[in-house]
């Protein structure tokens, strides 16, 4: 545009001289000083001399002036086609801003000149696209695991009812039989626990704001706290969880919030490790940052999937059962405290063997 501006002004500059030779002193001098000289006598009736004069009075005595104001016309013409240009180009920026906010499905298209601010509008459209459209899948996931729940709660709910009638109703129940209701009875009131506990986690998730409350942490202590805290999930399935890190080792981070990344990651490994497998514990430091990883042996998880398990409720396990699954948000929880920390998450699988690695900074 700038390179137009000043080819253009070069432009007016050749006219400006090719009009001050060709009219005044080129040779276009005579006819023109003719011309003048006629139409003073025949239009304005001034005698020979006195037109003569006129013309040496106003060319001839004043050729800078002359220049100057074709100059100056010159340059108005210049600048009302530059302004025109910017004009049409600000119309254009601002039909594309209008195309943003309306959510058009067309491209955007500017001027050639503009090729840089088309390419910027055309990105930004793209990630508000792909942000409305994981915003829309993570609602309807949502939505989908809250008719799931609802179904789910029917199911202890309907046992609780029934098991508490039979023991309303037979007072004289013998008492192994009691106690065998009993404990049926308590064991579907924890699942229905579990299933309202996740409604208002899904409910609570959007309202939360994280806010980091760091200390130095015993990063091995911690770690072996976790896998202990689960034995009570590993012992049935014939499952254990080993620490394996050289030597003592701190981290500065929020201490509840971390554990509860550690906890999701190895409730996850738990529910999808094979039986009688072992999830292997390990952290290293290396260039200012720690390394957490947790690998367990179990399905490997396709790459599709690999990439959205730490979107909102997105489960890996897509039966409707929410036994194994839970509301889908542990994981992007997880990466939210994570990224809170200045850290990253990231998982990997191959070959039947899933590794989830936590990266986080020494300055976090």
């Amino acid at each position: 545009m700038i390179l137009q501006i000043v080819f253009i002004l070069i432009i007016a500059i050749i006219i400006g001289f090719i009009i001050n030779f060709a009219f005044i002193d080129g040779v276009l001098q005579a006819p023109f000083a003719d011309a003048f000289i006629a139409f003073c006598e025949n239009v304005l009736q001034l005698d020979y001399f006195a037109a003569q004069n006129a013309y040496n009075v106003l060319f001839q005595q004043n050729k800078p002036l002359w220049l100057t104001i074709g100059f100056i016309l010159l340059l108005l013409i210049i600048f009302y086609i530059a302004l025109s240009r910017f004009t049409r180009y600000f119309h254009q920026i601002s039909n594309s801003i209008i195309m943003l906010a309306d959510e058009s499905e067309k491209e955007i298209h500017l001027p050639t000149e503009l090729d840089f601010l088309e390419k910027k509008l055309n990105d930004v459209k793209y990630k508000l696209e792909k942000r409305a459209r994981d915003a829309q899948e993570a609602e309807q996931r949502k939505n989908d695991l809250v008719v799931y729940l609802a179904h789910d709660i029917k199911t202890p709910l309907t046992s609780i009812i029934g098991y508490l009638s039979l023991l309303d109703e037979a007072r004289d129940m013998p008492v192994e039989q009691k106690e065998k209701y009993v404990t049926i009875t308590l064991e579907k009131s924890y699942r229905l626990e579990q299933l309202i506990n996740e409604f208002f986690e899904i409910t609570r998730f959007n309202l939360q704001s994280i806010v980091l409350e760091k200390d130095l942490i015993p990063l091995n202590y911690m770690l072996m706290q976790v896998a202990d805290e689960f034995y009570p999930l590993l012992a049935p399935k014939g499952q254990k969880a080993i620490v394996n890190i050289d030597g003592e080792m701190t981290i500065y981070a929020d201490r509840n919030k971390l554990a509860r990344v550690f906890n999701n990651i190895l409730k996850n490994a738990i529910a999808y490790s094979e039986p009688n497998s072992t999830i292997e514990i390990s952290a290293q430091n290396e260039n200012n940052q720690t390394f957490i990883s947790f690998k367990n042996t179990g399905k490997t998880i396709p790459p599709e999937k690999l990439k959205m398990i730490f979107e909102k409720f997105y489960r890996l396990d897509s039966a409707r059962s929410t036994q194994t699954g839970g509301a889908g948000l542990g994981l992007a929880i997880s990466n939210e405290i994570v990224q809170a920390h200045g850290g990253t998450i990231t998982a990997t699988s191959h070959h039947n063997q899933t590794v989830f690695i936590v990266m986080i900074p020494a300055n976090s």
